[in-house]
C-alpha cells in the first residue's frame, strides 16, 4: 500500500481485516511512528484501529514492495511520478498494479495506469482500477459499501475482489480500465462545479441538471478518447458521480464550495489540507480535449474559473444557459 491518506487507511483496514499482510508505505517517518505506537493513523481516520500483527508501516518503498504480489497506489496523482520514479524499471515486474487513485499525472496529462504501464514496461494485464462509489470514511464506520475493479484481466479483477469482500464491502470486476478510471477523473471536476454552484447559493435543482447534464460531458469524451460500447448508468460510473457531487465528504465538492464562497484556489487548499483530485484534473482534461474538440461546458467553466481567474458568479451564469 502506497499512501498515508484516508483512502490507503480504509483499504488497508479492509485488506488486513480480511487476513491479508499490507506491507504500508508512508512518507513520514512520525507518522509510521505514531502507528507502531498506537495502532492508528494520526493524520486521516484516525479512529481506525489497525493490526500490527498483519500491518507493516514503513517510510522504505523498496521494503514495502520487495515481497508484495498486488501494489496499491493511492498517493494523490501529483505525487505519483515522484514517488515512483525512484524505483528501478523492473521493481513491478511480477506484480500486479491497483490504482486507487482519482486523477492524472499533473503535466503528462496521462492516466496513472498508462503512467505506470508505460514507465515499469508491464502488459495491461498487470494492472487495475478501483472504482466507488465508495467514500474512505464511510468504509471506516463499516457502512455498506460497493466497489468496481476494473482490468483488461477478469481474473485479475476478479481476484482483488476477493481480497477486498467482507460483510460491509461488496466488490464486482469489470474489464472497461480506461472508461473507469476517466469516469473517476471527471467525476471530481463535476463535483467540484457542483460544489462552486453550492458556495454560490445554487439550489439542489440545479445540482441535478448539472449531474445529468455531466452525465451527457462524460459519455461525449469518453466515446472521443475510448470508443467502446459501456453503460453509464452502472455504479462505477454514475454511482461513483453521484456519491462525489452530493455527499458532504466529497472533498471536491467541499474545494468548489470555498471557492465559490470567495476563497482563492491556494487558501481553500490551504485550508482543507487534503488534495482534491478534481482542481489538477481540470487542467488535465481541458487540455486532452484540445485535440478531441467535444463540447465540454462543465469542464470548460471550471478550467475558467480555477486557471483563467474568472468569476465563478459569472462562469456559473454563463454556464446555466448552456444546461437542458
Amino acid at each position: 500500500m502506497l499512501g498515508g491518506g484516508s483512502w490507503a487507511t480504509a483499504l488497508t483496514k479492509i485488506l488486513s481485516e480480511n487476513g491479508s499482510r499490507v506491507d504500508w508505505w508512508l512518507r513520514s517517518k512520525d507518522d509510521v511512528q505514531h502507528l507502531l505506537r498506537t495502532r492508528h493513523n494520526p493524520r486521516y481516520l484516525s479512529a481506525v484501529q489497525l493490526d500490527l500483527n498483519r500491518v507493516h508501516p514503513t517510510t522504505d518503498l523498496e521494503e514495502a514492495i520487495e515481497e508484495a504480489d498486488w501494489l496499491v497506489l493511492a498517493v494523490p496523482a501529483a505525487f505519483v511520478q515522484p514517488v515512483l520514479d525512484k524505483l528501478d524499471r523492473d521493481a513491478l515486474k511480477h506484480k500486479n498494479v491497483i490504482s486507487a487513485i482519482k486523477g492524472m499525472i499533473p503535466g503528462k496529462n496521462q492516466l496513472v495506469t498508462d503512467y505506470v504501464a508505460e514507465r515499469f514496461r508491464l502488459p495491461r494485464t498487470q494492472l487495475g482500477v478501483i472504482a466507488g462509489p465508495c467514500h474512505a470514511e464511510e468504509v471506516a464506520l463499516e457502512k455498506q459499501s460497493y466497489l468496481t475493479i476494473g482490468s483488461p484481466d477478469a481474473g485479475l479483477a476478479l481476484a482483488f475482489c476477493e481480497l477486498l469482500r467482507n460483510r460491509f464491502v461488496s466488490a464486482h470486476p469489470a474489464t472497461d480500465l480506461d472508461g473507469i478510471e476517466y469516469c473517476a477523473v471527471m467525476k471530481n471536476i463535476i463535483a467540484l462545479t457542483g460544489g462552486i454552484a453550492h458556495g454560490l447559493g445554487y439550489g439542489d435543482n440545479f445540482l441535478a441538471v448539472l449531474v445529468s447534464n455531466a452525465v451527457q460531458e462524460i459519455r461525449r469524451f469518453l466515446q472521443a478518447i475510448n470508443p467502446q460500447p459501456r453503460d453509464l448508468s452502472a455504479s462505477a460510473y454514475l454511482g461513483d458521480l453521484l456519491v462525489t457531487a452530493y455527499s458532504q465528504f466529497s472533498r471536491n465538492r467541499t474545494f468548489g464550495s470555498m471557492v465559490g464562497r470567495g476563497y482563492s484556489v491556494k487558501s481553500a487548499q490551504l485550508e482543507m489540507n487534503m488534495v482534491a483530485e478534481g482542481y489538477y484534473a481540470v487542467k488535465s482534461i481541458h487540455e486532452l480535449n484540445k485535440k478531441l474538440k467535444v463540447t465540454m461546458p462543465i469542464t470548460d467553466a471550471a478550467f475558467n474559473i480555477l486557471y483563467e481567474r474568472i468569476s465563478p458568479a459569472v462562469e456559473l451564469e454563463i454556464l446555466k444557459e448552456k444546461l437542458r
